[in-house]
C-alpha cells in the first residue's frame, strides 16, 4: 500500500461522502447527525478552505479525508479547524497521522497561525494520543459536551497547535 495525501478532486467525492457518512453513522466523533448525499456532499466539501484525501496510489482508492476551514472570523480568523475521517476498513494503518501532518502544512500554507479542535470526544483515545504525540496541547475539558449516538454524554477536550 502506497498512501499519499493530496488535494481532493471531483472524482473523489463519492468515496469522501461514504467515508464521512460512516463516521456520522457511528455517532461517536462528529457533531453532525445528518448524512451527506451527492448534492449536499458536493456543496459541503466545496465550502471548505481545503480538503485533503489519503489515497492508495497502487489502487486509486480513497482511504480517508480531512476538511480544513476557519474556526472563526475577524480577529480570530487566523485560527483554523479541521475534521478527519478514515474508512472503517482502513483504521490502524496510520492514515490519520498522514492526514493530520498534511493538514498542519496546508493550514500554514493557507495563512492560518493556529489549528484548533473544538470538540475531541474524551473517549476517542486513538485520536487524542495521535494529537498529543504530534504536539497538540489540550486546553481543558468540557464536561458532557458531546451527545453520543446512544444518548449519553461524554466530555470533550479542545486542542490547539501553533502552525
Amino acid at each position: 500500500m502506497n498512501i499519499v495525501v493530496r488535494e481532493y478532486q471531483e472524482k473523489d467525492l463519492s468515496a469522501m461522502i461514504r467515508i464521512w457518512n460512516e463516521v456520522v453513522e457511528e455517532g461517536i466523533a462528529f457533531p453532525q447527525e445528518d448524512y451527506l448525499d451527492e448534492t449536499t456532499g458536493t456543496e459541503f466539501f466545496a465550502s471548505q478552505t481545503y480538503n485533503g484525501v489519503a489515497e492508495d496510489e497502487d489502487t486509486g482508492q480513497v482511504l480517508g479525508l480531512y476538511i480544513l476551514h476557519p474556526n472563526n472570523i475577524g480577529r480570530c480568523g487566523h485560527i483554523c479547524n479541521a475534521s478527519y475521517a478514515v474508512s472503517k476498513d482502513c483504521r490502524g494503518l496510520h492514515i490519520g497521522e498522514k492526514l493530520v501532518l498534511d493538514c498542519l502544512e496546508q493550514g500554514k500554507k493557507h495563512g492560518f497561525g493556529v489549528l484548533q479542535f473544538n470538540a475531541v470526544v474524551a473517549t476517542n483515545i486513538h485520536a487524542r494520543h495521535l494529537y498529543e504525540r504530534l504536539g497538540f496541547v489540550q486546553l481543558g475539558t468540557i464536561p458532557k459536551g458531546f451527545r453520543m449516538k446512544d444518548g449519553h454524554f461524554e466530555d470533550i477536550c479542545p486542542y490547539y497547535h501553533e502552525l
